[in-house]
C-alpha cells in the first residue's frame, strides 16, 4: 500500500474512532435510570412545592415572552451562536408537554434530552439542572401539569450552521457534558449543603456568573468567577471587589437576594429580573443558606489589567454632565440618598473592570425589581436619546474617577457596543 493510502487510512480510522466515542458517549444516558418508574399524577404531590421550586429555578422568565401567557414559551434567548426560543411548558399535548411523562421531563433536566430523545441547547441550562433530585423535578412537572393548557406552537430557533445540529451539540456534549447528581459534603451543615444545591443546581448561578469558553461552555476552573450574560457583566460571586459577600453581615446578603436591595449594594439588569421573578418568593430559610453557601466560597484574587486613566479634558466634561444630569440625585460628592440613590462614590459596582453594566444603565435606565422588601423602588431615568455615546463615556469616566474611585476611563467604543446591543 503506498503511502499516501496508508496516511489516509489512518486518518479515516481515526475519524471513526473519535465519532464512534462521541457516539458511546452520548448513549451512555440512555441506559436504563437508576430510578424505578413511577405513575406521577397531579393529585400525588405536592403542586405548591412544585410552584416554589419552578419560582426557585427561576423557569418562569425564560419561558414567558413579553406580554405573553406564563410558562407558554416564545421568549428569545440570545447566544453568541444565534437565538434559541424557549417552549411551551404547559399541558397543552400538542405544542407544550402534555403528552411527557414524569420521567421524560426529568431526563430533559439531567440528561438534557428532549421527549424524542434529542439532543437539547445547553442555552437550557440542564449542566446546572443535572444536579436537581428527581422528586424535585417531579413536583415541578406536577406543578406545570396543573396550568391551563395554552395553545402556542414553539418558534423556530434561529442558530448558525452548523451549531444547529445535532452532531453539534453531540460533540460539545462530549466535550463537556456529564449527567451528574448533587452530592452532599459531609463535612458541611446542612444549611451550606442547601445553599450549595440552590446555587449549584436549581438556581443555576453558574450560568451567568461564570466565564465560558469559544464553545460555550462554563468553565469549571472559573466557576461563579463572573461572565456575560444577555450583554451584561454578572460579576464574580468569589471576590470581594466584585460580587463577593464573604465580608458582609449574613442579614445584608439575605436582603439583597430576597428585596434586591441592602445597605450595602442594589440589583440591576438580568439580576433585578431573578429577584424580581425568583429569589423574593424563595423562604428565609433557602436565602439564609444561599447566603451560608456564598459567603464561605473561597476567594479568589482576579488579575485586573492596568488602569487607563481619562484625560483631564474627558473628566473636565463628564463633570460638567454629571452636574446637568446627575447631581440631583446622587449628590455633589457622589454620596447619593440612602432612602432612594446608591452612592457613586466607593460604589465597587462602579468600578468594574468592565463598564459594561454602567453604560447599560444610562443608556437604558436603572431600575430595582419591585419587591415585598422593596415595594416601591426609585429608579433612573434612560439616557438614550438625550446623551451622546462621547457624553456617556465622559460622565461614566469621571464618575469612575471622581470622590476617591479610582478604575479605567470608558471609551466612546464601550458605549457604542452596548448602544448596538454588543457585549464588550
Amino acid at each position: 500500500m503506498s503511502t499516501w493510502r496508508k496516511r489516509l487510512a489512518t486518518a479515516g480510522l481515526s475519524v471513526a474512532l473519535v465519532a464512534g466515542g462521541i457516539w458511546v458517549l452520548n448513549r451512555l444516558d440512555e441506559a436504563p435510570l437508576p430510578h424505578a418508574e413511577r405513575v406521577t399524577t397531579t393529585a400525588s404531590l405536592d403542586i405548591a412545592r412544585g410552584r416554589y421550586l419552578a419560582r426557585a429555578g427561576n423557569c418562569l422568565a425564560c419561558h414567558t415572552r413579553q406580554g405573553g401567557v406564563a410558562f407558554a414559551g416564545g421568549r428569545g434567548i440570545e447566544t453568541p451562536f444565534g437565538v434559541i426560543y424557549a417552549p411551551n411548558l404547559t399541558p397543552d399535548r400538542e405544542t407544550g408537554i402534555g403528552a411527557w411523562s414524569a420521567s421524560e421531563f426529568w431526563r430533559a433536566l439531567h440528561n438534557g434530552r428532549s421527549r424524542d430523545g434529542r439532543l437539547l441547547s445547553p442555552a437550557f441550562p440542564y449542566p446546572s439542572y443535572t444536579r436537581i433530585t428527581h422528586e424535585d423535578s417531579d413536583a415541578i412537572f406536577a406543578f406545570l401539569q396543573s396550568l391551563p393548557p395554552v395553545v402556542q406552537p414553539g418558534v423556530p430557533s434561529r442558530v448558525r450552521f452548523p451549531f444547529n445540529t445535532q452532531a453539534a451539540l453531540a460533540v460539545w456534549r462530549a466535550l463537556y457534558f456529564r449527567p451528574g447528581v448533587f452530592e452532599p459534603v459531609p463535612s458541611r451543615s446542612a444549611e451550606w449543603n442547601r445553599g450549595a444545591y440552590l446555587v449549584q443546581g436549581l438556581g443555576h448561578c453558574a450560568a451567568c456568573h461564570s466565564p465560558r469558553n469559544a464553545m460555550g461552555a462554563v468553565s469549571t476552573d472559573g466557576r461563579l468567577s463572573g461572565g456575560m450574560a444577555a450583554g451584561w457583566y454578572a460579576p464574580a460571586l468569589n471576590t470581594s471587589n466584585e460580587g463577593g459577600v464573604a465580608e458582609w453581615p449574613r442579614q445584608d446578603v439575605v436582603m439583597l437576594l430576597g428585596a434586591g436591595r441592602s445597605p450595602r449594594a442594589a440589583v440591576s439588569g438580568p439580576m433585578a429580573e431573578v429577584v424580581y421573578h425568583s429569589l423574593q418568593y424563595l423562604s428565609d430559610a433557602d436565602l439564609q443558606a444561599m447566603a451560608d453557601y456564598l459567603q464561605a466560597l473561597p476567594p479568589t484574587d482576579k488579575v485586573a489589567a492596568p488602569r487607563r486613566p481619562p484625560s483631564p479634558a474627558s473628566m473636565q466634561r463628564g463633570r460638567a454632565t454629571y452636574e446637568r444630569q446627575c447631581v440631583q440625585c446622587h449628590g455633589g460628592e457622589g454620596q447619593g440618598d440612602p432612602e432612594a440613590f446608591p452612592p457613586l462614590a466607593g460604589n465597587r459596582a462602579v468600578m468594574l473592570e468592565n463598564p459594561v453594566n454602567l453604560v447599560h444603565m444610562v443608556l437604558r435606565g436603572g431600575y430595582l425589581p419591585a419587591t415585598g422588601g422593596n415595594p416601591q423602588p426609585h429608579g433612573m431615568p434612560p439616557f438614550l436619546q438625550r446623551l451622546s455615546d462621547a457624553e456617556v463615556a465622559d460622565v461614566l469616566s469621571y464618575i469612575r474617577n471622581a470622590w476617591g474611585n479610582a478604575a479605567s476611563r470608558v471609551d466612546t467604543i464601550d458605549v457604542h457596543r452596548a448602544r448596538e446591543g454588543r457585549d464588550s
